[in-house]
């Protein structure tokens, strides 16, 4: 019996639109991102990584990568319905940075980890969880997963005080029949578990996928206002927002933010549907050669960066069929 719960849109722009941008937001921004998606009836922003700065090497991040709880009071002033999340990386966060949920502006910790390492995030989310926080497992790069590898960690999750598991296409390279297929799957062997999506829109897909899942029970839906997330970005928030429309929502303050802020921010960084990326998502691998190739002054030579994909000699030993 699948459960129908009541939608929840989680807007990563903050956090996923950083990795375009170095998280180079003002305050301002985000503070207006904050307001906005909170007049529009959206239910979480995630406002950063709450990632060490100790162990990253960050260079010249900015503060949205390591959120510090007392930056955050300075930016959000007044806590709305909206709630604040943010993510965390294995190995890449010190649980001592991390207050109890009753003196944080934070109310869900989400934990990203690949499928080897689902002891650690768990244990991750233990320590959140029993610090009072709503948690969360991202397990990324699921199309490179072998069925084996999922059952096993399905098991362990089971067991864990984790809220929402998340199915996450990180290469966006998903079409909606994988989508059906990975919802069935997690909602029979997570019978007790939310389910979350994390979709790419590498094939133009992000949408689709993300109400595919969202029309089979899925509770929440990732998005980012105008798509801005790494590469290819994320669903996005204004289009999620008109096709889940009703009383709770309202696209009116969303729009507001994409005239006032975004336009400028499309013209000064790349991110969203872009041939590379295309490319990337339909051969099912990692963005990072998109990323490069855009960065470069050989960005628009698709054809080449194409054969030197599919070539046979180059493709990767890591690479799953």
């Amino acid at each position: 019996m699948v459960k129908h719960h009541q939608h929840k849109i989680l807007d990563c722009t903050i956090r996923d639109g950083g990795l375009v941008n170095d998280w180079d937001f003002s305050v301002e921004f985000v503070q207006d991102m904050y307001r906005g998606l909170s007049a529009a009836g959206v239910e979480y922003m995630e406002i950063g990584y709450k990632n060490s700065e100790k162990l990253l090497k960050g260079g010249a991040s900015g503060p949205w990568r390591f959120l510090n709880e007392a930056f955050l009071r300075d930016v959000i002033t007044k806590k709305t319905d909206t709630k604040l999340s943010a993510l965390v990386d294995i190995g890449r966060v010190d649980e001592k940075d991390i207050l109890p949920r009753e003196d944080s502006l934070l109310d869900l910790i989400r934990v990203a980890c690949y499928i080897k390492d689902v002891d650690k995030g768990l244990e991750l989310v233990q320590k959140f969880n029993d610090m009072g926080y709503e948690t969360s497992l991202n397990i990324m790069a699921l199309s490179h997963v072998m069925e084996n590898e999922l059952i096993e960690a399905f098991e362990e999750i089971n067991k864990s005080p984790v809220d929402v598991v998340y199915i996450v296409d990180s290469y966006g390279s998903m079409a909606p029949k994988d989508i059906d297929y990975l919802v069935t799957k997690f909602q029979r062997l997570l019978p007790e578990k939310e389910l979350g999506l994390h979709m790419h829109n590498n094939m133009q897909l992000a949408f689709a996928n993300t109400i595919t899942g969202a029309a089979s029970g899925v509770t929440f839906l990732d998005s980012s206002v105008y798509g801005m997330g790494r590469a290819a970005g994320n669903c996005t928030t204004e289009l999620l927002l008109s096709h889940l429309k009703g009383a709770r929502y309202d696209i009116r303050p969303v729009l507001e933010i994409i005239e006032k802020h975004m336009i400028t921010m499309r013209e000064k960084w790349d991110w969203g549907y872009l041939i590379p990326y295309m490319i990337v998502g339909a051969l099912d691998e990692h963005p990072r050669t998109a990323m490069a190739l855009l960065n470069s002054a050989e960005r628009n030579n698709f054809v080449d960066f194409y054969d030197r994909l599919t070539s046979v000699e180059t493709v990767p030993a890591s690479h799953k069929g």
